[in-house]
């Protein structure tokens, strides 16, 4: 068992671990498959973690089974079978506290819904948090871990154990440029952040969908403005729910993709131009790292 260390609570997280109080169904299509799914969330003992079930296998979000699929975080099992889509479910869980669940689908993509991550966390508001007599374990970040591609560069770096700061930077050649900075608590991304949707250009959509068809790959078959901030030029259709939604939806996936670590981060975060690669890039560059971080918890009152 590793070492962990001790630590004071962290400000605007649970120091216990949680799971739901009531089961929470949901339905839906798929961003990429367009194919229609039910999901059902179900409560689980502490230490279970959030684990994906299909009829033919059950699959922990975890690093390990990281899949990697066009515009999107998949998971896929050592029988082959795949969960695609689940970065938009997993970031509600965190920020709702639910750190153990199963989540059973009747189909391979978690649905899209309106392509935030909002009717999630109402949902899990909505059905309850049942606290667990289990301390709630995060991966804190001793030694700068840095991921670089190209123009894409995500870094990890000690901030004393506070809680997670983020610096993030995203543009989108021939549109804008857009900035967040902030500590994101829970609170704060059900407030700020949980309601910023996915969104993409159409005249890049079209070509991946074709190159999907082509490769028998699944691509935004389901998409449409029902479901992101669709992009004609420099114009949303409908318009965007606030100014810098973009570089928010990149938050919202962050968080989604940061939970495949297993636990949260405590650490501050500067990202330019992230992306699911980088994201999982930068997890594993920390996890290979041991060096890098350690398992903390907070001290419990007896």
């Amino acid at each position: 068992m590793p070492e962990v260390a001790r630590i004071a609570p962290v400000p605007g997280w649970p120091s216990r671990r949680g799971t739901l109080a009531a089961p929470v169904e949901m339905t839906g299509r798929g961003l990429h498959t367009g194919r229609r799914c039910r999901v059902r969330l179900l409560p689980a003992p502490a230490g279970h973690g959030i684990v994906f079930a299909r009829p033919q296998a059950a699959l922990p979000a975890a690093l390990d089974l990281r899949h990697g699929q066009p515009l999107c975080t998949a998971l896929k099992s050592p029988e082959g079978v795949v969960v695609r889509t689940t970065e938009h479910l997993l970031a509600a869980l965190r920020a709702c506290g639910i750190d153990d669940v199963r989540v059973e689908l009747s189909a391979e993509e978690v649905p899209i819904l309106d392509g935030s991550a909002r009717p999630w966390v109402d949902a899990l508001v909505k059905a309850g948090r049942d606290e667990l007599a289990a301390p709630l374990r995060f991966i804190e970040v001793i030694e700068e871990v840095v991921w670089e591609q190209g123009p894409h560069r995500l870094a990890l770096m000690p901030n004393g154990g506070t809680g997670l700061e983020l610096d993030v930077t995203m543009t989108m050649k021939d549109v804008g440029v857009w900035h967040w900075q902030g500590t994101l608590t829970p609170a704060a991304f059900r407030r700020d952040i949980a309601a910023a949707r996915s969104f993409g250009q159409v005249k890049l959509a079209i070509p991946a969908m074709l190159y999907g068809l082509a490769r028998g790959i699944p691509i935004l078959r389901g998409a449409g403005p029902w479901c992101a901030a669709t992009l004609v030029g420099r114009r949303v259709i409908g318009g965007t729910r606030m100014p810098d939604e973009f570089v928010r939806h990149k938050i919202v996936d962050m968080l989604g993709d940061f939970a495949l670590a297993g636990a949260p981060l405590l650490a501050r975060v500067q990202a330019l131009r992230p992306t699911h690669d980088g994201n999982f890039g930068l997890m594993r560059a920390l996890m290979d790292r041991p060096t890098a971080w350690r398992w903390a918890e907070p001290d419990l009152p007896a």
